[in-house]
């Protein structure tokens, strides 16, 4: 009976790695969505002369936006393989950052980055009001609000659940 237990604890233990498949996923889209960046970036320099100020601003928060997602990508991609599969062998590279993200503050750190998204979208959309709905403007905002106070609220959590500093 010990071996079958011994037996079902290993099966669940080698699991982990099923995650390794999401992760090189990620990788792979982000690679994709590389390649829709520098699409953008190609169409912005072909037309950085005869695009306006508030189109010229727009187009830089469409970049600004999607190296956000990018940073998104690569954080959850590095810190949940360190904090469920492997860790990563320090030796090879300066990869100091990694060990700072634990699951509380990835879940901090994801909230802020969707709020900075969600901000960003935001800009976008009273750059160009006139080309929404007032009742669209008004949900993508209480949308947005409710991403905010999601993230005071999980840093609030974070703190009271944090161990004392001995």
């Amino acid at each position: 009976m010990k071996s079958l237990e011994i037996f079902i604890e290993r099966v669940i233990l080698a699991s982990r790695f099923v995650l390794v498949v999401f992760y090189v996923g990620l990788g792979l889209a982000l690679a994709v969505y590389a390649v829709s960046f520098l699409k953008k970036l190609w169409k912005v320099a072909a037309n950085v002369f005869t695009l306006s100020d508030a189109e010229m601003i727009l187009a830089m928060l469409a970049l600004i936006d999607a190296a956000l997602v990018a940073s998104l990508l690569v954080m959850v991609m590095i810190s949940s393989y360190e904090n469920f599969v492997s860790r990563f062998d320090n030796d090879e590279a300066d990869i100091s950052f990694l060990g700072k993200l634990d699951s509380g503050s990835l879940k901090i750190k994801v909230a802020s980055s969707i709020v900075a998204i969600s901000s960003i979208h935001l800009l976008q959309v009273f750059l160009n009001a006139d080309k929404y709905q007032n009742d669209r403007i008004m949900w993508l905002t209480i949308l947005h609000m409710a991403f905010v106070v999601s993230a005071v609220l999980l840093g609030i959590l974070e703190k009271l659940m944090a161990k004392p500093k001995l």
